[in-house]
């Protein structure tokens, strides 16, 4: 047997004196101290190669081939749209889940789109620009959760959100996972329609369900001989109605700026593009909860223009340009046109009054006398209806002999096309004003933002013509050949000027074209303040 004094001794034996016990601490703290700063080291080291190896996309060789074909990297258009440095970019180490085919052996970091935000101009912006370089630019389930991410933070933060397109379309080797990329995406250009604006810019092939993303957005913008939209490309053509189309043909800037009126605007070549996009965003309010941007302005608001006296033709008949009076009117006779080479009978557009964004409409007499069409129709329609979303004032200028005849516009549903400009006008809240330069006659008067559609301002030139239709015609169906020459002069003098209107109270003021700049300034700064609000429903019911 041990005696409590042997135990207690052969116990302190093992005891490391006090010192040594420290010492021996010491190391093992450092050794786990260095063993972290190597490992947060080696961490640091692979996020910074990994980082460089994300800037380059699918590689040197394919950004080459990029610019072979007169077209920037992703990354480039990103940097050339936001302001220097401002870009934040989100998941650049983001890369697809998918295993079947081999995809498991081609993964590229960032994942075939760049996403993130910055700022034009000082302004806040969200971004993502697809990487043609990196698996064609496809969507993926990965990227489409990257878009998806950005949409909702802009939505939540309120700011425009801008897509740069440049993809082969849906990502096959994903299947049915890619196709549910794009209905996320879907989902969220409707959530986001009305509450911040949204820009396409066709960069590249944008095809099949790829289209439906850009059409769901407020303006879609492409590039000259590089970019192309459709939804079946040229061989499915030809393999199921035997015509055989180009992709240009098909679906090219032309085509679209021109026939479908599908995009707003094509611009020569990608640094072009993001040039007149980062000049467009400055019109934009950044959500429907923010003011319209002003920015200083050198023209006086009371500038009177002795030109506009002299501006319309003492005859009837006789065409002019109305983007004169446009520029005459707006600050620094400065105007940016949306759709110019679609539907010319119309004119819509963004410009300046005391520096202040406004939406202008306005007939064009240079083009099928200014008469109303099927694309007219729906091409100011949409325009106005974007402009009331983000309470951005309407000024709109008419010269309207009234809705084209014919055959061709009856058949293609010209009375439900424009009912959607009619519809536009009257549902909408925000501060109007409406000048009648000559010809208001018809159905076309009502629809062109009257009176009687809650208009806020309406003036009539004293070259204003206002009645239910033209002379000629009038006088034809009144008196049925009898003298008609000396009931023309007659109905002239009676209905054709702008006293009828103006002694009912339809007219506001008949006023001198000289002083039209100076009472659209007092009018719109005076319905700064206006409220006025449609009454309660789940949504309207236009007519599509």
């Amino acid at each position: 047997m041990y005696s409590r004094s042997s135990l207690l001794a052969s116990r302190l034996s093992f005891v490391w004196p006090r010192s040594t016990s420290r010492t021996l601490l010491h190391g093992q703290r450092c050794s786990r101290t260095s063993t972290a700063e190597e490992i947060k080291k080696s961490i640091i080291g692979q996020v910074d190669e990994k980082r460089k190896q994300a800037m380059l996309g699918g590689g040197l060789k394919r950004i080459q081939k990029q610019h072979e074909k007169g077209k920037l990297f992703a990354r480039e258009r990103v940097e050339l749209l936001l302001d220097p440095n401002s870009f934040q970019e989100y998941d650049m180490f983001v890369t697809h889940r998918c295993t079947d085919f081999g995809m498991e052996k081609e993964k590229v970091l960032g994942d075939g789109t760049v996403t993130g935000h910055g700022t034009i101009n000082g302004r806040l912006v969200f971004v993502f620009s697809n990487d043609f370089t990196s698996l064609g630019g496809s969507l993926s389930s990965s990227n489409a959760q990257k878009i998806c991410k950005i949409m909702d933070k802009a939505l939540m933060v309120g700011a425009p959100i801008i897509g740069l397109n440049d993809s082969g379309g849906a990502r096959i080797q994903e299947g049915i996972d890619s196709l549910a990329g794009y209905a996320e995406v879907f989902q969220r250009n409707v959530l986001a329609s009305g509450v911040v604006p949204q820009i396409s810019v066709i960069m590249g092939p944008c095809a099949g369900g790829a289209v439906y993303s850009p059409a769901l957005t407020d303006f879609t913008f492409m590039v000259k001989n590089t970019s192309y939209m459709f939804v079946t490309g040229p061989d499915v053509v030809k393999t199921v109605t035997k015509e055989e189309v180009t992709h240009e043909q098909l679906g090219g800037s032309k085509t679209h700026t021109t026939k479908s009126g599908v995009a707003h605007l094509a611009f020569e070549n990608d640094i072009v593009a993001l040039q007149r996009v980062r000049e467009f965003v400055d019109y934009l309010p950044l959500s429907n909860r923010h003011a319209v941007p002003t920015r200083p302005t050198s023209d006086p608001i009371d500038r009177e223009d002795p030109a506009l006296d002299h501006l319309v033709p003492t005859d009837p008949n006789t065409p002019y340009d109305m983007k004169e009076v446009v520029h005459r009117i707006l600050d620094e006779e400065t105007f940016y046109e949306i759709q110019p080479d679609y539907a010319k009978n119309i004119i819509i557009g963004f410009g300046r009054i005391g520096g202040s964004t406004i939406g202008v409409v306005s007939s064009q007499p240079m083009e099928l006398a200014g008469c109303l069409d099927i694309d007219a129709a729906v091409k100011a329609a949409r325009f106005v209806r974007y402009c009331d979303a983000f309470n951005i004032p309407i000024l709109t200028l008419v010269d309207v002999p009234g809705f084209l005849p014919g055959t061709a516009q009856e058949y293609g549903g010209i009375i439900r096309h424009g009912a959607k400009l009619l519809y536009a006008y009257a549902e909408a809240t925000v501060p109007k004003i409406t000048v009648i330069t000559r010809k208001a006659y018809g159905g076309a008067y009502d629809v062109m933002s009257s009176k009687h559609l809650r208009g806020d301002f309406n003036y009539a030139w004293p070259s204003a013509e206002i009645a239910v239709m033209g002379p000629k015609g009038a006088v034809e169906i009144i008196f049925r050949g009898h003298d008609l020459q000396k009931r023309e002069a007659e109905y002239l003098s009676t209905f054709a000027n702008p006293f009828p209107a103006a002694s009912r109270g339809f007219i506001d003021d008949i006023i001198r074209p000289r002083h039209t700049r100076a009472l659209i300034a007092q009018g719109f700064n005076l319905l700064k303040s206006k409220k006025l609000e449609n009454p309660t429903k789940k949504h309207d019911n236009l007519p599509l």
